[in-house]
């Protein structure tokens, strides 16, 4: 045999830095995997969250011309500070005709209540003008009565020729004459209630139009007020403190009653949406406490709670939802909006949240809501 005959290769021993290396990694993979179950076991956490806030439209209740703008993009506003003022003169205007039309109501009532004064005098008159043909009425009688009596007595000494007959004539004449004077004065009667009748009746008119005349008054004055509040509508102020968006007016520009001017977000108002899966809300219930993370400032930490579920998924609320009774048909997992109230948040921290900014939240499903 060649003593120059190779001699077989020594075995390599495992590299020990990598078997420690590899040992701590699977070590720190386990730890992290029970961290992260354990911690899934109590949290149900989404970012798919936005800060949300009420947004207040300033609407005119009038429509017109602007005279001026008192507010410019984006600048804090207190409840009633005026934003916008719109021409007024059209609504003067009104107001005086308004006011014009209720002295003109007022004029009729004065009319009206001089006719039933008139009326009134009227049937005073009447009745006095009836009683006093009834006294002669009854004087007539009297004279009738007489007179029949002297007929009657004369036209027995006819027979015997113990008068003439000229004084026979003048008994009868006298008769007639008082029959037919009774026949006068009850036709005068008969005029004279038909008379205070009318008069009665004149009255009923005149305090129906008095009735129609304060009608007038009232509606004038209805007219005055709707007047009077189109004119305070002239002047539109903030109805909540906050900030104003984008204000895109100008003096001159005429708007409609109702149109949207532009919007003022409350400043003190501040909540979180937080859409979580369909297959999270098996834990989440109302009452929990939420930590909330803000992205434009990582080092605010806030806390929550959840204050209501909706009963719809956010794209069945959407403008065009789906229709899944179609021929071609994805199951996708749905996200349901949660409402979560930030809980012991001073006003300098909301003034730094801006409605629609990104946020996580935690809901830390063992907390404690019995008692909320």
């Amino acid at each position: 045999m060649s003593n120059t005959e190779t001699s077989p290769k020594p075995k390599k021993k495992p590299n020990a830095m990598f078997a420690i290396v590899f040992s701590i990694l699977v070590i720190a993979g386990i730890i992290y995997g029970v961290i992260t179950y354990l911690h899934a076991q109590k949290h149900e956490e989404t970012d798919d969250a936005q800060i949300t806030s009420d947004i207040s439209p300033v609407i005119p209740h009038v429509s017109g011309y602007i005279d001026e703008v008192r507010v410019k993009d984006h600048q804090r506003v207190h409840k009633g500070d005026t934003l916008v003022i719109l021409d007024d003169r059209d609504f003067k205007i009104k107001l005086e005709d308004a006011e014009a039309g209720l002295v003109s109501a007022q004029s009729g009532v004065g009319v009206a209540n001089a006719g039933i004064g008139v009326a009134e005098s009227n049937i005073i008159s009447s009745r006095t003008s009836v009683q006093t043909v009834d006294a002669q009425i009854a004087a007539a009688k009297v004279k009738l009565w007489r007179a029949t009596n002297d007929f009657e007595r004369y036209n027995n000494l006819i027979k015997d020729h113990s008068i003439t007959q000229q004084q026979f004539e003048q008994a009868q004449a006298s008769k007639e004459l008082a029959e037919r004077q009774l026949d006068i004065l009850e036709t005068q009667k008969n005029a004279a209630q038909k008379q205070a009748a009318a008069v009665a009746s004149q009255k009923g008119v005149s305090s129906s139009q008095v009735s129609v005349a304060d009608a007038q008054i009232k509606q004038a004055q209805t007219a005055i007020d709707a007047a009077k509040l189109n004119l305070t509508y002239t002047v539109i102020t903030a109805t909540v403190d906050g900030q104003v968006g984008e204000v895109n007016l100008q003096a001159g520009q005429f708007v409609q009653a109702g149109q949207a001017l532009f919007e003022i977000i409350p400043s003190n108002e501040r909540w979180v949406i937080a859409n979580f899966k369909e297959t999270q809300l098996k834990k989440i219930k109302i009452g929990q406490t939420v930590g909330i993370s803000v992205d434009a400032h990582p080092d605010l930490k806030l806390t929550g709670r959840v204050s209501s579920i909706s009963q719809a998924t956010g794209a069945k609320m959407s403008l065009l939802p789906p229709d899944n009774a179609s021929g071609n048909f994805i199951k996708v997992v749905q996200r349901i909006p949660v409402k979560i109230n930030f809980v012991d948040v001073s006003d300098s921290v909301l003034s730094l949240l801006s409605s629609g900014m990104s946020v996580e939240a935690d809901v830390h499903l063992d907390s404690d809501i019995s008692s909320k």
